[in-house]
């Protein structure tokens, strides 16, 4: 079973009541259905792929229209042979639609009224009945952290990013087959929506992996980073010693002032000390202090001595 699909269960077995029942049913509503006429009238057929999804607005209908409903369960024709679920409301369509905020003088609109995602607590209840209907996300042990939701209008998507705006989530939008998706990546917003559509199992589960799976990466990339810096040192340090063995070969230690013979026998006692290491000796032997730029000045002037003798 999929992290999304523990998602939608999580957040299906919590019951809706009053306009937040109705806010998550026109989100729902929206996203899985249609228009059908017959002789008896208008009805709405609805289409789901989870068992959850489906059982929810089934009990969003009857109990706050009584409306009859019809049920029917197929196997889709792929691979994958996932079952479909089907509901179609036969009566009281239109003022299920009205109630809904789905439906007007104007027809049919693109998005629900304002009065439908007024309070925050209906916006909460809409963003989790567009989850329940289209929303996915990547489990947390992934590494691209991903939430979106297929939205059924263009005006939807707007509606679903300005929601999302209301708790500090920036959500973007893109097109993808025609439809517009609204998308997440930043982890913590993905955690914050979880929470927001009340999926408190989910966002722990979600936060634990997250945070120990980060943990671990920044102590690869700090051992990576100690590692680099280890290889980095032993490469100055060989460079030095050869630039050492340069002037001593060629008899031009004892020409060297007392600051350049200090650093050349630090150097040859302590072959894989770094420049901070080889600092804080220097300051404990001789009670002078010097500076990790200082140092270095001292290297590259042996350094320069090694390439005049060397190119003579």
């Amino acid at each position: 079973m999929s992290f999304a699909t523990d998602v939608k269960q999580e957040v299906a077995l919590k019951e809706m009541e009053g306009n937040d029942a109705r806010a998550e049913l026109s989100a729902l509503l929206q996203m899985t259905s249609s228009l059908s006429l017959s002789s008896r009238g208008m009805a709405i057929a609805v289409t789901v792929e989870n068992a959850s999804v489906a059982r929810v607005i089934t009990r969003l209908v009857k109990d706050r229209y009584g409306a009859e409903i019809e049920l029917y369960v197929k196997r889709k024709m792929n691979l994958k042979k996932n079952r479909v679920y089907g509901i179609r409301i036969v009566t009281n369509a239109k003022e299920i639609l009205e109630d809904t905020g789905l439906y007007s003088k104007r027809g049919l609109l693109d998005r629900p009224l304002k009065k439908i995602v007024q309070s925050d607590s209906n916006a909460r209840a809409y963003l989790a009945g567009a989850f329940l209907a289209s929303g996915s996300i990547n489990p947390p042990e992934k590494t691209n952290y991903h939430l979106e939701i297929t939205a059924a209008a263009d005006a939807q998507a707007e509606l679903l990013q300005e929601l999302m705006a209301r708790y500090g989530i920036k959500a973007k939008i893109i097109e993808r087959r025609n439809r517009k998706i609204v998308y997440v990546k930043a982890a913590e917003r993905i955690a914050d929506f979880l929470r927001i559509i009340e999926a408190s199992q989910a966002v722990l589960k979600y936060e634990n992996i997250r945070i120990s799976r980060d943990f671990t990466n920044q102590i690869v990339r700090l051992n990576n980073m100690d590692v680099a810096n280890e290889i980095k040192t032993q490469a100055a340090s060989a460079k030095q010693l050869e630039d050492i063995r340069i002037l001593e070969e060629n008899d031009r230690i004892r020409f060297l002032d007392q600051k350049l013979l200090d650093v050349v026998r630090l150097r040859k006692e302590n072959p894989y000390a770094s420049l901070k290491e080889l600092q804080a000796i220097y300051e404990k032997e001789t009670g002078t202090a010097v500076s990790k730029s200082g140092m270095k000045h001292r290297f590259d002037k042996l350094r320069e001595l090694a390439e005049k003798v060397s190119a003579q």
